[in-house]
């Protein structure tokens, strides 16, 4: 009897964590977080590869995700300028998600009225417009998050805003890709545009972080030039002038490379293949939003038993090793068994390594400068992979072939365990209930 009380108190202290307000404002926030990088990610690709567009222009499309990669850029204007009239009335962190949230909504409908065969110009302004407001909303959705957890929070945190990503990204693909056979791609594009209203629930739910609001306090009787250097200089000091600071800033750069390769080009090996949009929707989609929340389920005990670092090891091999099963694939052609246990692996793996590594990166960011250090480590974590896509990945998959192209993605992991690696061996371990550095 008292073994099962004990079980019974275990349990309820595992799920407890994943019931606060905080966790579920962070579900929230990662439900918006996804959909417009979704709407030019597969989706966008798919539109173009069944529009008949060649597959250098369609990889070339990747670059506009660059505008993730230099958010940092203007991050610090999201941390520290107040907008006016809104911020008096819901607060600084409020007034900017309210406002981008808008923002991203309007471009992602104005995407989806764009006809690519008829002018494919305005459909690269009008994806670039909804990287940047995507990209922005993303700037303000991880600072919100980042501000209301409490340190204890983290894991549970990182995890839930990994589900809400991945139920956003999965949700609203899958419903442009259903809308669109039905009503056309403008229908499509308005129904997930809808998808940014979470983001401004979690606003209400969790009102003005009160942590960050404490730090701001501090800071409003700075002079002029004390504010622009708080702004856009102190950020990168403090986080540069950090033991080890170069190192993690490589393995930062380096880890995704050989993933986002193999995840970017992937609609373009479905189609090659021969799978139709139900297939897509049923296995990349369906079962891989299954295996994606299966793998988040697990690399949160992983993260709990492990350790932060640890876990962080485990997961950046066994998404190395997701790569492979591409080059599998490649080689099955339309099989939707082949394809089921593609995406199911992958999915598992990305799942695992989000909590465990979206966790690391926000340890590593310091209160004063939340959003400018998350945006500086989210946007690094992709910039080589995405460049790479955008300006040689089609001609590298025609001159080699998927097989040896996703062979080759593999390869480009390597680095990034190795760095690891070296890391954990000068860096000392970091609990499980990390707390950010001061």
């Amino acid at each position: 009897m008292e073994s099962s009380e004990t079980e019974g108190r275990g349990w309820a202290a595992a799920v407890t964590p994943y019931l606060q307000r905080e966790t579920i404002g962070a579900l929230l926030l990662g439900l918006s977080s996804g959909a417009p990088f979704a709407m030019i990610a597969s989706t966008l690709t798919t539109r173009l590869a069944e529009s008949g567009i060649d597959k250098k222009t369609v990889t070339a499309f990747a670059l506009t995700f660059l505008l993730y990669n230099f958010k940092f850029l203007w991050a610090p204007l999201v941390d520290r300028v107040r907008l006016p009239l809104l911020a008096n009335a819901l607060g600084q962190r409020r007034a900017w998600l309210v406002l981008i949230a808008a923002c991203t909504m309007a471009a992602i409908i104005w995407m989806g009225r764009v006809d690519p065969v008829a002018d494919i110009g305005m459909m690269v302004a009008a994806a670039l417009t909804v990287a940047f407001f995507g990209a922005t909303f993303d700037i303000i959705i991880d600072a919100f998050r980042i501000d209301s957890l409490k340190p204890e929070q983290l894991g549970a945190g990182s995890g839930m805003s990994q589900y809400g990503w991945r139920l956003g990204s999965a949700g609203a693909g899958a419903l442009a890709l259903f809308l669109a056979n039905r009503g056309g791609w403008d229908v499509a594009y308005a129904a997930a545009a809808l998808f940014a209203l979470p983001a401004v629930a979690a606003g209400f739910l969790l009102g003005e972080p009160v942590r960050r609001t404490a730090v701001l306090a501090k800071e409003k009787a700075e002079p002029f030039l004390k504010k622009v250097q708080s702004t856009f200089v102190a950020p990168l000091a403090d986080f540069l002038t950090r033991p080890n600071a170069w190192l993690v800033l490589l393995f930062v750069v380096m880890h995704k490379i050989g993933d986002t390769l193999a995840n970017l080009s992937l609609r373009i090996l479905l189609a090659d293949l021969g799978f139709d949009k139900d297939a897509i929707a049923t296995y990349d989609v369906g079962l891989g939003l299954i295996a994606f929340l299966i793998g988040i389920f697990v690399g949160g005990i992983v993260y709990a038993k492990l350790g932060m670092m640890r876990a962080v090891m485990v997961c950046l091999i066994l998404m190395g090793v997701s790569n492979l099963m591409f080059a599998w694939l490649a080689t099955m052609g339309p099989v939707n068994w082949a394809l089921a246990a593609t995406m199911g692996f992958e999915n598992f793996a990305s799942g695992m390594g989000g909590v465990a590594v979206v966790a690391y990166l926000s340890w590593l960011c310091d209160l004063r400068f939340t959003a400018t250090q998350f945006a500086l480590l989210s946007a690094m974590s992709s910039i080589l992979g995405r460049f790479v896509q955008g300006t040689t990945a089609g001609a590298l998959i025609e001159s080699l072939g998927f097989v040896q192209f996703y062979l080759l993605t593999t390869v480009l992991a390597l680095p990034g365990i190795l760095l690891f690696w070296l890391l954990m061996k000068r860096e000392a371990p970091a609990p499980a209930t990390a707390t950010a550095p001061s």
